[in-house]
């Protein structure tokens, strides 16, 4: 079974709305290599309508860097009840029973998924079980405003701390694991 990673600039704060407003004085190498190591054995995103949507206006007229290569290359799984098409290759759209899609998804042979950004469909599928990773970077600044990764209630879901490093810059990244599972 596949196994499905969230994954997260976020501020003290909580906010993971807009980070290349406030993330890259922060950026540092061991931040990249967090990312780079992030991408490791990822072979497809998933995303909602509105993180497709900003996405698709943005990187496909990106490329020459790793990170636009991989996010123009991987296969994209779009969960929308809006959208009819997407215009964006390789991309699937995933319709109705999100929950289902994905979990059909993750039995698929192939490698890791990742969420980067979709806050909403993080927290539908976290609270559904189907998320195994949430992996936060974690930025010593409050921005104030924004989209928050865990707003609009629900239920709790209990996670374990897999792991925690803190960067010099006071920077931390920590990864979580729903609770009974870590690794």
């Amino acid at each position: 079974m596949r196994t499905l990673t969230a994954s997260y600039f976020m501020s003290l704060d909580g906010v993971i709305d807009a980070p290349q407003d406030w993330h890259f004085p922060y950026f540092s190498p061991e931040a990249m290599e967090i990312v780079e190591t992030a991408n490791a054995g990822v072979d497809a995103l998933l995303m909602g309508r509105k993180t497709y949507e900003e996405w698709r206006a943005f990187w496909p007229h990106q490329s020459g860097s790793p990170m636009a290569d991989f996010i123009n290359s991987t296969p994209k799984f779009v969960a929308s009840t809006t959208l009819a098409e997407l215009d964006w290759a390789p991309s699937t759209l995933l319709s109705g029973d999100v929950v289902a899609a994905v979990a059909e998804l993750k039995s698929r042979t192939g490698g890791r998924i990742a969420i980067n950004g979709s806050g909403t469909l993080t927290r539908h599928l976290l609270r559904a079980g189907l998320v195994d990773e949430l992996q936060l970077l974690i930025h010593p600044l409050v921005v104030g405003t924004g989209k928050h990764l865990f707003e609009g209630g629900g239920g709790p879901v209990g996670l374990e701390l897999v792991t925690r490093q803190v960067f010099p810059n006071g920077t931390a990244y920590q990864t979580y694991a729903p609770a009974g599972r870590a690794a």
